[in-house]
Formats: structure tokens, sequence, C-alpha cells
């Protein structure tokens, strides 16, 4: 007589902090310039990522940026649905990525793209502090939230890795 089949042992959850934030931080970065991409340069038509040159340049430089930001959720995405299958996940880390990395692109946009290469602006023919006030201070509002909660999560109890 055969033993009673047993189910398989699950092996015990073991979170993956410090990959969980910077997993979903990836998909936070790839996730605002998905909406830099669509909102501002698709919709409103009001610059493209590189307008330098010539308007075929600029629609290819967009083109380029919506690829790479289609890449970085594909490959942010296995690497979450990899965290989830081995359990190891972490969701308030996870959640603090997310937000760190939505204000960090925002805040690279805003900074280094807008003002130190000036590849483009926000728009053309208004005053545009405005709207450099807008971009970057709500950059720097998802990052200090992203900060706060990945602070919050270190402290909780068992957070050590």
């Amino acid at each position: 007589m055969s033993a009673p089949a047993r189910p398989p042992a699950v092996p015990a959850a073991r979170p993956e902090q410090r990959r969980s934030m910077v997993v979903c931080a990836v998909i936070g970065a790839a996730v605002m310039a998905a909406v830099d991409e669509i909102v501002f340069h698709q919709i409103l038509g009001w610059h493209h990522f590189y307008d330098r040159s010539t308007s075929g340049v600029g629609l290819l430089s967009d083109g380029l940026l919506h690829t790479a930001e289609l890449l970085a959720l594909v490959v942010g995405f296995f690497l979450f649905a990899d965290l989830r299958r081995r359990r190891a996940l972490a969701p308030a880390h996870a959640r603090a990525g997310f937000l760190l990395g939505l204000g960090l692109f925002q805040l690279f946009d805003g900074i280094v793209d807008h003002k130190l290469l000036r590849l483009h602006q926000i728009r053309y023919g208004v005053d545009v502090t405005p709207y450099d006030w807008a971009w970057n201070l709500g950059g720097l509002a998802l990052l200090l939230t992203g900060v706060a909660l990945a602070v919050r999560a270190a402290r909780r109890p068992g957070a050590a890795e």
C-alpha cells in the first residue's frame, strides 16, 4: 500500500525588499515616460523628445522614447511577475519604488532634459516658468512621497534584508 499523496511543499516566503523597490522603480519611470509621451507629445502635441532639429527627427526621437519606455515596462513586469511567483515581493517597498521611479523620471526630465541639455521645453511660444514649476514640483512631490514610503517600509518590523 502506498503512502497518501502530500501536497508539494511551498517554500517559505522570503521578501526581497531591495529588488522589489528597484523593479517597481523601473516600472514607475516607464509609466511616467508613457504619461509624458502620450499626453504631452502625442495628445497635446506641445513638444517632441528632441526639438532641436526637424519635425521628422523630433518624431523619430518620440518613437525611440516610446520604444524605450515599452521595453522598460515589459522587463519591469516580467521581473515583477517573477517576484510574485517566488512570493518574494515586498509590497511596501514596491509601492515606494514605484513612486520613486515616477518622481525620478519627472525630475530628471524637467532638470536635465529641459534645462541642462535643452532637448525640449514643455511648451513653446509662452512663458514656460509656470509649466516648469508645475512639472518639477510634481516630480519632487512624487519623489518625496516615495522616500517617505521607503523609510516607513524600512522601519517595519522584520524589514532588515
